[in-house]
């Protein structure tokens, strides 16, 4: 139903910051939620945030202020801007949406490394 590709992954010091953006085939107002999702080496995914097409954000409790979560609506893009990483945020970091019928899409994946 939508195609969905990230970028803006990388190799990051601790402490630096990078910024995940979502690149969506549809816009993103055919969705009731959006949002990113990482999986770490040997972990199960977990949800970062996400924000519903009212605008409300939810965060995770890692993210302690450190991540933000926005989105363009007109260039169909989803963004993450994370501040102040360490090397427990290495993962791969995925967006998704929903639709009314709770239907999901996921994109492939960017990966982020923080090592000094």
């Amino acid at each position: 139903q939508v195609h969905l590709v990230e970028s803006g992954g990388g190799l990051v010091q601790p402490g630096g910051s990078l910024t995940l953006a979502c690149a969506a085939s549809r816009s993103f107002n055919n969705f009731i939620s959006m949002g990113w999702s990482r999986q770490a080496p040997g972990k199960q995914r977990e949800l970062v945030a996400s924000l519903t097409s009212g605008g409300r954000t939810n965060y995770v409790d890692f993210t302690k202020g450190r991540f933000t979560i926005s989105r363009d609506e007109n260039k169909n893009l989803l963004y993450l801007q994370m501040n102040n990483l360490t090397p427990e945020d290495t993962a791969e970091y995925f967006c998704h949406v929903s639709d009314r019928l709770m239907r999901e899409d996921w994109g492939k994946g960017t990966l982020v490394t923080v090592s000094s």
